[in-house]
């Protein structure tokens, strides 16, 4: 099978949108691939996966087509009302995230041996910087049921050099700045309604039930390095 560069894939992604390919045109060169996820939870049905990995994989397509179209579109007749390269700015940065949360989300998920020792560094940190391993259960949780379409996660902030909870609405509203998401639940309807329709409580603490704390422990130990370079950036 022939391998393909980034290049490679979007030049064929221009072509499939009829846009012109210039060696000397601006290249982001961003091209995402689509990553595969095992979820043998069953507490999320099999229509409800299939569906929700069509639509991850939706907005790595769209993210892709975007990024291509990027490097064509004019950047001397741009405005802050209806200019195409604002427009398509925008969209960049909310299906990029889509693509990254729904990946950051599926790994995190679906553990059928869940289980977090009280002697690992994801049980010590949330416990340091909430309080006790039950406060920070508790504050995500109410993240959890106060996202609005969108997500709760549990975030390394590298200004405050602790971990904190967020609600991120949507895609790419009320983003923290400096941080690096550690745990993440996807709190869509779309995520949940097939299989609990409007009970998120339900949903929630079924999905918290089978955290991947493998999966958080690696995250968490790559925040730690991400702080000490950071510690003295100003």
């Amino acid at each position: 099978m022939s391998e393909f560069t980034n290049k490679d894939i979007k030049e064929n992604i221009k072509k499939s949108l009829g846009l012109e390919s210039n060696d000397s045109q601006l290249s982001e060169s961003y091209v995402a691939q689509v990553k595969n996820f095992n979820l043998p939870t069953e507490l999320l049905s099999s229509s409800n996966k299939r569906a929700h990995i069509a639509l991850y994989e939706g907005y790595v397509t769209e993210f892709n087509k975007i990024s291509a179209e990027l490097d064509t579109v004019s950047r001397d007749d741009v405005n802050k009302n209806n200019s195409k390269f604002r427009s398509l700015k925008i969209d960049e940065t909310y299906n990029a995230n889509a693509a990254y949360l729904h990946e950051l989300y599926f790994a995190n998920i679906s553990d059928l041996h869940s289980e977090v020792a009280m002697d690992s560094l994801s049980y010590m940190r949330l416990s340091r910087d909430f309080g006790t391993f039950d406060d920070w259960q508790k504050d995500f949780m109410a993240c959890c049921l106060s996202s609005r379409n969108g997500w709760a996660c549990t975030v390394y902030n590298v200004w405050l050099q602790s971990y904190q909870n967020c609600v991120i609405d949507l895609h790419s509203d009320n983003v923290p700045i400096g941080v690096f998401p550690v745990i993440v639940l996807d709190m869509w309807e779309h995520s949940y309604y097939r299989d609990y329709l409007n009970n998120t409580k339900t949903y929630t603490v079924a999905m918290m039930k089978q955290f991947n704390w493998k999966v958080i422990e690696s995250r968490i130990r790559k925040a730690e390095k991400i702080g000490q370079i950071l510690r003295n950036v100003t």
